[in-house]
């Protein structure tokens, strides 16, 4: 009974670092991969978002951002293109293709109102849960398009509206209506909502040109064009520019009378045909009568007073 077994540990040993937990699988790592949340509860200045818009599968992060941006923003705060690019680095394009993307999955609605004194303003709202108001629900926004697809019956796309007449140029030369594209295809670089696509171009280049005939510069044509623009999105830049160009036509130049050529100065000369004294712009001129083929003044009268002679001698 008192037999000592020297062999037996005096303890119970623990895990040697590094082995396999007999309860963690033999694939499972020592330390836990992705992210790791550190949180702490908001009691004041926090924004509810919901995971249908911090993890939607179709906007951009840009656009995301911008979401989240907006709806932490009191009521009545400017949210226009000019406002937001000053606020962040991106540029107004940028920014401008985020908007519409965050009102194409319904998180933005832009609407334009008459107020009372006639001004035509943008009105934003922001939708923390698209879709509610029209029945629609967050489940389908969820699904892949190619599902939405599939399951959305195919409508023929709305027709958009005839853009406004333009004036026409007296003489829509060549040139000019290739100088008047130039114009239309750089105003971009002044402003980027200014993108138009060729069609539009097209329809917009008669005026421009009609402006050209008017003693109007390209310089002037552009700042016409370009000065004092809304700060709202332009839905439809193209119909702007057709509006100015009808309705900012200048008046046609004031009559100018033809320039008259300088008078001849005439000098004396000798006929070259009959050797007559004659008025010419030069030497080497020839009478009338020379240029006609008839017989010269002098030739006459000499041959008038020879007949004369001749009838008072035989008398």
């Amino acid at each position: 009974m008192d037999t000592q077994h020297p062999s037996a540990p005096p303890h119970a040993q623990s895990r040697i670092t590094g082995k396999t937990h007999p309860r963690r699988p033999a694939h499972a790592k020592a330390h836990p991969v992705g992210v790791l949340h550190d949180n702490t509860r908001h009691t004041s200045h926090f924004t509810v978002i919901g995971n249908h818009l911090a993890q939607h599968p179709e906007l951009s992060a840009l656009a995301i951002g911008l979401a989240v941006h907006i709806q932490s923003l009191r009521t009545g705060t400017p949210v226009d293109i000019k406002t937001l690019a000053a606020r962040f680095p991106e540029s107004a394009a940028r920014i401008a293709a985020a908007l519409r993307e965050l009102e194409a999955h319904g998180y933005l609605r832009r609407n334009r109102e008459r107020t009372t004194s006639g001004r035509i303003v943008t009105r934003t709202i922001s939708c923390n849960q698209p879709g509610r108001s029209g029945g629609a629900t967050n489940a389908r926004r969820a699904e892949p398009p190619a599902r939405r697809a599939a399951a959305t019956p195919q409508q023929n796309p709305p027709r958009r509206a005839a853009l406004p007449a333009v004036p026409q140029p007296a003489y829509a030369s060549p040139t000019l209506l290739r100088t008047a594209t130039e114009i239309l295809a750089g105003l971009r670089r002044t402003d980027p909502r200014l993108l138009l696509s060729t069609t539009d171009a097209e329809h917009l280049a008669p005026g421009v040109a009609a402006w050209l005939e008017r003693d109007l510069t390209a310089t002037a044509v552009r700042h016409a064009l370009t000065s004092d623009l809304p700060p709202d999105p332009l839905r439809r830049p193209a119909a702007l520019l057709a509006h100015r160009l009808t309705a900012q036509l200048p008046p046609p130049p004031p009559w100018r009378p033809p320039v008259e050529p300088p008078p001849v100065l005439l000098t004396m000369h000798n006929c070259d045909g009959c050797d007559r004294g004659i008025r010419a712009p030069g030497p080497g001129a020839r009478c009338r009568d020379c240029r006609e083929g008839r017989e010269g003044r002098w030739h006459r009268q000499a041959v008038v007073a020879a007949s004369a002679e001749e009838i008072f001698t035989d008398e």
